[in-house]
């Protein structure tokens, strides 16, 4: 079935480039010297082949993002880090204006009616372009805000189409809305595995609504709150539609999901992305997440609650837990996103070591590692793009946002993410009359009688989702961007010394003064098992060290850089358009939010 699948996809992507790739550019009608559109729109074959062209789907590659929000530490540039510790302008900060999937998206739209086939046949493909075409734009409109929006292709000779300004952000986001709809009505619910069908549709009209509900709401700049409700009611409903009348539901193994070969019959997941050594489909992102590319935060770490659903940052002296103790009885979703102490390497005899290193936290991510020494596995680990987990915390999001929430919706939502790992449910009454004061200190503009259950719920979001991707646009419509100021900090140690970080009350490693120098392994001291201690030189920052720890040789969080950040509310929220668009289009302007 993979190879099926990945031929079909490879296929589709040749027919895609060769109708309509051009000499002139993406303006062109079709190009000179291949198939006229008459000679190709003719069967549902093109259709479809035309749309497979057209598949775009979050990869296994998201893993290794979030590495731009409070989840994690990095030494990457990532943008976002760079607007807060440098002065940014349209001259510097140039990504995100291609426009030539738009033309492809649209040629089809402009020419699907050719084909002689059912009327039913034509709304399914076509409801397929108009999501690709939604997303494209939710994409736009995240880094942008306003931009101008295109229902057809341009003609080269159009030039109040070609230099047209930008079309405001609500006419956009309904011309989104109405796309989504269009295709969660009329694509098939009965599609090719590893394509979007009808339910997905429906999802991806639920989340669109729920982002941009909450992003008018939390955002006065755009002076859109007004309008909130009415996409929040959407965003519910749409996502009721899917938990009532789908086949998916959550599945039993919540690890699974993320280090199966084969997710294929999953009910849970909902679209996906299928991954086979064989067919040069490769996945393997166990070198990067080994090698710190990135390490999560131990804000992170802080924000799973125990397993008895109690706070964890209500624990006695939390703040100076170590690593073993911090994982103990947790909610078990922790064991699956973060190698614990003990987890156990393929092809080990031993438990797992965590490895410190400068600038990073220390923690290591375990979701998207494959824990395999064959590179086949490794290599051929399906991804779920989109899971059911999602629908449900939609529903309740929007449902708490919109002030309709009850206790039967929480126990229809929210309970079955906590029933699948053996956590006790959330209560919509304790939530909302024991606010936690650490998520209210970080999330201030949260309001209302049901401040509480909805901070619950970004928890539960947060924790469901961690290092899939998702943060970011969440913190970003939440209007959360000042908590990314807090740099990312790492494991407690009170000072210098020997420390267990396997659980078995044995010594692993040695944090030594940085005057000192490591000795040769001869010199090494052992631990009561006979092992050599890992050896660490601990300093402040900037020190000629291997761990820098917050009060030097005093001890304290490992601390990941100290550069200031400044996120600049609304500013920081988008982005300028690239400073030569500007220059081919001065109806582009003016930039927003103070860019320049």
């Amino acid at each position: 079935m993979k190879k099926i699948l990945l031929r079909n996809i490879s296929l589709a992507l040749i027919v895609i480039v060769s109708i309509t790739s051009c000499k002139k550019g993406f303006l062109d009608l079709y190009p000179e010297t291949t198939i006229p559109p008459d000679l190709f729109f003719q069967s549902e074959e093109d259709l479809k082949l035309y749309t497979l062209g057209l598949l775009s789907m979050r990869e296994r590659g998201s893993y290794l993002s979030d590495q731009d929000t409070d989840d994690k530490a990095t030494t990457g540039a990532m943008e976002i880090k760079t607007i807060m510790t440098s002065t940014a302008t349209s001259q510097t900060i140039t990504g995100g204006w291609g426009w030539d999937r738009l033309r492809n998206i649209n040629y089809f739209l402009d020419n699907y009616n050719k084909a002689k086939v059912t009327q039913e046949v034509k709304d399914h493909y076509a409801g397929l372009a108009r999501y690709y075409r939604a997303l494209f734009y939710v994409d736009k409109v995240q880094r942008f805000s306003s931009v101008p929006w295109y229902a057809t292709a341009i003609n080269p000779s159009d030039s109040s189409q070609l230099y047209k300004a930008r079309d405001p952000r609500a006419l956009i986001m309904d011309s989104v809305i109405a796309d989504l709809e269009f295709a969660a009505a009329h694509v098939r619910a009965t599609v090719p595995s590893g394509t979007p069908g009808k339910w997905v549709m429906k999802l991806v009209l639920a989340k669109t609504a729920l982002y941009e509900g909450t992003y008018r709401r939390y955002h006065p700049e755009l002076e859109l709150g007004n309008t909130s409700a009415g996409l929040l009611e959407k965003a519910w409903k749409a996502a009721e539609d899917v938990m009532t009348n789908s086949p998916h539901k959550i599945s039993a193994d919540y690890a699974a999901l993320f280090n199966s070969a084969s997710l294929a019959g999953n009910t849970e997941v909902m679209l996906l992305n299928v991954y086979d050594q064989d067919m040069g489909r490769n996945g393997n992102n166990n070198s990067n997440i080994i090698n710190y590319e990135q390490s999560p935060s131990r804000e992170l770490v802080q924000t799973y609650l125990m397993k008895d659903g109690s706070r964890f940052t209500e624990q006695p002296n939390y703040q100076t837990m170590q690593v073993v103790q911090e994982f103990k009885d947790r909610d078990p979703r922790i064991y699956a996103t973060f190698m614990t102490p003990g987890f156990v390497m393929a092809g080990a005899s031993a438990p797992y070591i965590m490895r410190l290193n400068k600038n990073f936290t220390g923690y290591h991510q375990l979701k998207g590692y494959i824990n395999s020494t064959d590179a086949k596995i490794t290599n051929g680990a399906d991804f779920a793009a989109y899971r059911f987990a999602e629908v449900l915390l939609t529903f309740a999001e929007a449902k708490a946002e919109a002030g309709n929430l009850s206790q039967a919706d929480i126990d229809k939502s929210i309970k079955l993410l906590r029933d699948r790992v053996k956590m006790p449910n959330l209560d919509l009454a304790v939530a909302n009359a024991n606010v936690d004061p650490v998520l209210a200190a970080k999330y201030p503009n949260v309001t209302g009688a049901n401040k509480g259950v909805i901070l619950e719920i970004r928890r539960e979001k947060r924790v469901e989702f961690a290092m899939e991707g998702l943060r970011y646009n969440d913190l970003m419509r939440w209007g959360a961007g000042k908590s990314l100021e807090a740099i990312p900090e790492g494991m407690y140690f009170p000072g210098l010394g020997k420390y267990d970080l396997t659980g078995d009350g044995v010594e692993d490693i040695i944090l030594i003064d940085k005057s000192l120098s490591i000795p040769a392994a001869a010199q090494q001291e052992s631990n009561s098992l006979g092992v050599k201690l890992v050896y660490y030189k601990a300093g402040a920052f900037g020190d000629d060290v291997t761990v820098y720890l917050r009060n030097g040789n005093a001890g304290g969080t490992i601390v990941t850089e100290v550069r200031t950040r400044s996120f600049q509310e609304p500013k920081h929220y988008y982005r300028p358009v690239p400073f030569n668009e500007m220059l081919m289009n001065p109806r582009l302007a003016p930039q927003l939010f103070g860019w320049e």
